[in-house]
């Protein structure tokens, strides 16, 4: 069974897909599979953010709960 590809992993192949398309020399069959692999990348990439944001948005209580963290300007 392979291991799930990082954070960083993704990534890397996103700017990689980049790169290509930006050098325009790419048949428009191969660059279209790239694009739509870019974006599928694009999506993973926002959601595991908006989870470690939402994540870091928690702080757990005594009773081992999660809350929303409430920030004060003390």
């Amino acid at each position: 069974m392979s291991e799930q590809p990082t954070f960083e992993d993704k990534l890397q192949q996103l700017e990689n897909i980049v790169s290509q398309l930006e050098k325009g020399d790419r048949p428009l069959e191969s660059a279209l599979e790239d694009f739509q692999t870019g974006v599928g990348l694009v999506k993973d990439l926002q959601k595991t953010l908006k989870d470690a944001e939402d994540t870091l948005a928690k702080v757990m209580d005594n009773d081992g709960e999660l809350s929303d963290l409430e920030l004060t300007n003390d």
